[in-house]
């Protein structure tokens, strides 16, 4: 079965032909710093590797580039459309409606199209993908992939918002949690390499970032809650903000509520605070002594190092903290940063296994440290692979 599976995040389009049950990779790539000035294209098969730079202005310019290197009479790896079985679609945000995965119909598509407001910089370019692979796929099942059912093991306790009881029972109002899909498969992997790891922290960084306390194998909190919006500082994203700052923004300093929505979405973060986006720009800048960069990368550990003792109490302990995504797997500053003087966590940095680069999984603690620090490259798209053929074997 060929399964072409579509990740869009916020600012970046991931893919892969994925021939199950085999999970044999056909081809492979992605579309980064979309919207931006410069766009990076790869695509890759057995053959061919292609990278280049153009302006991708946005998601469905992107999907579009993609089905034409797929079906390209020198570098393609399918004659035609008909050969794709099934398109996985990793969507951001499901709400209560939705907590497996799922076939996409019209009423599946209108309740996407329904929480765009929760997940603005997702649920559309998610829809707009489905959309896309409908027209350029059209034999082949589409399948919705939610990032929120991982977390649907989180107790009351920690989902529940101190809020009158009826937003919770009747508008649902509740932490749902996102990256759900990298945090299921790199949870798994660490279990699995580290043999006995019961309480483990995910990081997962990249242009989103959010945080699991994972006992067990099971999500039992995590730092994005109701949308994609709090917790850690991300690339465009505020994180955590006192909702006392969003009041006094309207009602004195004169921002309607959109202002403020696109203002704490889309204008914030890390971009707020440096005029910048995409981290190695930001770590470029450091270097060479910008101090709105050096104190932006300060407070993005910060942050996360808060994270880290918040969820080491919630799981009574702590076996390995784990980075991932494409922050987590490449940036050996944002790793140190966050690593320095945390010992009392048992956390202690081998700076040169920290700066070796490599693809695998792979642990970088000193031999000393009582908590491991494993660096493990996520992989979505294989883990959404997984679960739209486990569907439609069904």
């Amino acid at each position: 079965m060929k399964i072409v599976i579509i990740n869009s995040g916020s600012s970046s389009i991931k893919y892969q032909l994925i021939d199950m049950p085999s999970c044999e990779v056909i081809c492979s790539g992605m579309i980064d710093r979309i919207g931006l000035e410069t766009s990076n294209l790869s695509y890759e098969t057995q053959k061919n590797k292609i990278e280049e730079s153009m302006p991708i202005p946005n998601h469905k310019i992107g999907l579009e580039k993609i089905a034409r290197l797929l079906m390209d009479e020198k570098v393609g790896v399918i004659q035609s459309t008909l050969e794709i079985d099934a398109v996985g679609h990793r969507v951001v945000h499901g709400g209560a409606g939705f907590s497996d995965t799922t076939i996409i119909n019209k009423k599946v598509k209108d309740k996407i199209k329904q929480l765009f407001e929760l997940a603005p910089l997702h649920n559309p370019a998610n829809f707009e993908g489905i959309i896309v692979a409908e027209e350029i796929f059209d034999t082949a099942k589409q399948v919705a992939v939610f990032d929120t059912a991982f977390h649907q093991t989180i107790p009351v306790v920690a989902y529940k918002y101190a809020l009158p009881n009826y937003l919770l029972t009747e508008n649902k109002i509740r932490v749902y949690g996102f990256h759900g899909t990298s945090h299921k498969y790199v949870s798994e992997k660490a279990i699995k390499f580290l043999q006995n790891s019961s309480k483990i922290i995910t990081i997962h960084l990249g242009n989103g970032c959010s945080m699991a306390a994972i006992k067990d194998g099971k999500s039992i909190d995590t730092t994005l809650g109701f949308g994609p919006m709090n917790g850690l500082i991300m690339g465009t994203r505020s994180g955590d903000v006192d909702q006392s700052v969003i009041f006094y923004m309207v009602n004195s300093l004169g921002y309607s509520l959109a202002d403020v929505n696109t203002m704490l979405q889309k204008q914030s973060g890390m971009l707020g605070l440096t005029g910048f986006s995409d981290l190695r720009d930001i770590e470029s800048q450091a270097g060479q002594g910008n101090k709105d960069c050096q104190m932006a990368l300060a407070m993005n550990a910060y942050r996360i190092k808060k994270y880290i003792g918040s969820y080491t109490a919630a799981l009574n302990g702590l076996d390995a903290i784990i980075f991932t995504a494409g922050i987590g797997e490449n940036s050996s500053y944002m790793r140190k940063l966050v690593c320095t003087d945390m010992e009392y966590f048992g956390i202690e940095l081998d700076d040169s296994k920290n700066d070796m680069r490599s693809k695998e999984i792979r642990e970088i603690n000193t031999l000393e440290s009582k908590t491991k620090i494993v660096v493990i490259p996520t992989n979505e798209e294989i883990e959404i692979a997984n679960q739209v053929f486990e569907l439609l074997i069904k």
